[in-house]
């Protein structure tokens, strides 16, 4: 008997386990989970329960600035490195590297970009999106390539439907940074902010960034800054 009550109390515990959490308890799991990724400055929106793309979004930039898989989800180890004293918030992250000088630092892995000043303290940091097959690992400058200008307020796209503005060329022949492409018809960026720092959106080639940070970059990156590409 004693066996077959132990055998039956596994069962149930295996059975609450797998179920869902009611509608109550998903709501408050939710509203906990998006204080704990707000308070780390990782941008999940409004605390309202609901685990939509923008608070998997959130989730992603923790896990990259926490070195964590980047699935989106929350997790056992997710959430109990939420609660750690020592989890690193998503807009303040350590530079990555043991690199010396004035630069700017691109971290494909983190989706992340900082602005490092000469005596190594950070000037500005923030999430980005690129494409990791364009650009590899390495360092290089901001200057003009192939032809093209170094520096372009309001750059176009090929097509000439898009404004790239406050292009930043570090990378042959048309990479630069630049804040998210707006529609030249209507002045609205191709995607929102918080899509930033995850793979939610890829680029062409470029990495894309929030308006203020793009306009901190453009004034940082002066021709010549080293740019420092890191996996």
């Amino acid at each position: 008997m004693a066996r077959l009550a132990v055998r039956l109390l596994v069962i149930l515990v295996s059975l609450a386990v797998a179920l869902p959490l009611a509608p109550a308890q998903a709501s408050a799991f939710g509203e906990k989970a998006q204080r704990q990724l707000n308070a780390l400055g990782c941008a999940a929106g409004p605390v309202d329960g609901r685990i939509g793309e923008m608070t998997r979004a959130a989730a992603v930039r923790f896990q990259s600035a926490n070195q964590l898989r980047q699935t989106g989800t929350l997790g056992r180890t997710t959430r109990t490195r939420l609660r750690s004293s020592s989890a690193v918030s998503c807009d303040d992250r350590p530079v990555p590297g043991k690199g010396k000088g004035r630069r700017v630092v691109l971290s494909q892995t983190q989706n992340y970009v900082w602005l490092v000043r000469k005596n190594g303290s950070v000037r500005a940091q923030g999430p980005m999106i690129d494409n990791p097959s364009v650009v590899s690992p390495g360092t290089t400058r901001v200057g003009a390539k192939c032809g093209r200008a170094a520096k372009i307020r309001m750059n176009s796209d090929i097509g000439g439907s898009l404004w790239l503005p406050f292009f930043t060329r570090f990378s042959p022949c048309g990479v630069g940074f630049h804040r998210i492409p707006t529609y030249k018809s209507a002045g609205t960026q191709i995607h929102p902010d918080w899509m930033l720092g995850t793979n939610l959106r890829e680029s062409h080639g470029c990495v894309r960034l929030s308006r203020s940070f793009a306009a901190q970059l453009w004034r940082f990156g002066t021709v010549g800054t080293r740019v420092v590409v890191t996996s």
